[in-house]
């Protein structure tokens, strides 16, 4: 199992991990003897919910594997089956292509192993559908938003299934810059440009039909990447790389048409470096830009965004996943950390003090709106010592996400680890599993903690963040 989302096997089809096995209607009609199996298999991983050690996806998938091959043996009712039938024929060769590929990893091409991985993502799209339907009956406008990577594991499904239209031989990455100072390799084959637009961008074209078929909105990784991409030979330095352009018309008046058909919103995650005619483009097609209260500058005086110079057409929130968790962004992990991976250029003293300088000055901008409840900060500096001791700072997170929903950006929203004080970094661009632990990271409090879902309500930090995002 590879850890990380955005380096999937597939941009099309669902991981089934995800799968939750005890809702399959099969699952009732097992014998006693393979549900005493099942139980025992996942007797120790629910164990692991309560351990802040990293989290360990090959044993739960390998023990959902036990259980799905044995419900997938059982018989279906005929309504069942005639709705399994149903997706198959919507699916079509894609999801051949893609069953034949997961069985080839077993070095299997039986009709039953083929059979089995089409069956499994029959069961995500279901459980998927009953997801997205309780959300809309929850009162949720959009219900689920997807997550679309900017490309595929270079040993994955699409890799294979798709190679007559990528570049196998260069990797997606991106240049040098203040976060990363030697560039990112993302591993992924990027789309040839001339090869896509001679199939008719197809296989742009289905992806995005089936992952929008259940969602009310999709969210774009680095949606700079349908303008260029950041190319490198494979192998090489990110500093080796170029830009290499795409038609971007097509692309994105794809993925707005298809929006369209599904009435989904469009959010594109438009950070990092590129030309102000891109945004322009997007947002003339109706699609909104992506605003992290880190990186946003005023275009009217020197610092932060005032909170109504913030775009209309945006997702804005605090934080991102490539960062560290807001409590830790403020206790400087994101200085830290890159620092201990050897990360930085320049010594660590001048990053802190670069870094303290401009957290101040948001601050200080977020002061002005009179949105602090209480009085931990004087002035509302946070200064090295504070880093250190890594006090109380709960009257900080609230009044950053008060200021983030009162913008009059169309969406806003805020990161679950902000609202449990969690301080680990998720994710750390630029690096594999060698260096740091990217997308092990359970969900913790601040004291290392792991919190479950259910234990969510009951924590004041929840509450009051919930409470400081809501829309007024």
């Amino acid at each position: 199992i590879e850890n990380s989302p955005y380096l999937p096997t597939t941009r099309r089809f669902i991981n089934p991990l995800y799968i939750h096995v005890e809702s399959i209607p099969e699952y009732a009609d097992l014998d006693s003897e393979t549900h005493g199996r099942i139980d025992s298999l996942a007797a120790p991983l629910k164990d692991a919910n309560h351990s802040p050690d990293y989290i360990r996806r090959d044993p739960i998938y390998s023990a959902k594997l036990y259980a799905l091959r044995k419900i997938h043996a059982l018989p279906r009712s005929p309504e069942r089956d005639a709705a399994y039938q149903d997706y198959l024929a919507h699916e079509g060769h894609g999801l051949d292509d893609f069953a034949r590929w997961c069985a080839a990893q077993e070095n299997r091409d039986d009709d039953t192993t083929i059979d089995f991985y089409r069956w499994l993502q029959w069961i995500c799209d279901q459980q998927f559908h009953a997801a997205s339907t309780a959300a809309y009956d929850a009162g949720m406008s959009i219900g689920i938003m997807a997550d679309l990577a900017v490309g595929v594991h270079p040993a994955g499904a699409d890799a294979t299934n798709l190679a007559g239209v990528l570049a196998p031989g260069a990797s997606v990455g991106a240049p040098a810059d203040g976060y990363n100072q030697n560039g990112q390799d993302w591993s992924q084959p990027p789309w040839h440009p001339r090869k896509l637009a001679e199939a008719g961008y197809r296989p742009w074209r289905d992806m995005l039909r089936t992952v929008l078929r259940h969602s009310g909105g999709i969210r774009v990784d680095h949606i700079l990447g349908l303008f260029r991409l950041w190319w490198i030979p494979r192998g090489q330095s990110p500093l080796t790389g170029t830009y290499v352009h795409y038609d971007y018309n097509a692309l994105v008046g794809i993925l707005a048409l298809e929006a369209e058909r599904a009435g989904a919103v469009v959010i594109g995650e438009d950070l990092g470096t590129f030309e102000q005619w891109v945004q322009d483009v997007l947002a003339a097609r109706g699609i909104m830009g992506t605003s992290i209260l880190w990186f946003e500058r005023s275009p009217s005086v020197d610092g932060p965004r005032h909170q109504g110079e913030y775009r209309t057409l945006a997702l804005s929130s605090v934080t991102t996943h490539d960062l560290p968790p807001t409590a830790g962004y403020l206790y400087g992990e994101h200085i830290a950390l890159r620092d201990r991976l050897g990360l930085l250029i320049r010594d660590t003293e001048t990053e802190n003090s670069e870094d303290l300088a401009w957290q101040n000055r948001i601050l200080a901008r977020i002061g002005e709106y009179g949105l602090f409840d209480g009085t931990a900060l004087d002035g509302h500096d946070f200064d090295g010592a504070a880093r250190d001791e890594r006090g109380d700072i709960t009257d900080l997170l609230v009044a950053m996400h008060r200021y983030i929903a009162g913008t009059p950006s169309a969406l806003t929203c805020a990161s679950l680890v902000d609202m449990v004080g969690d301080i680990k970094a998720q994710n750390q661009p630029g690096t594999t599993h060698d260096l740091y632990p990217n997308w092990c990271i359970p969900l913790c409090d601040a004291a290392n903690t792991p919190i479950l879902v259910h234990d969510l309500p009951a924590l004041p930090l929840f509450r009051a963040v919930a409470e400081a995002s809501r829309r007024r």
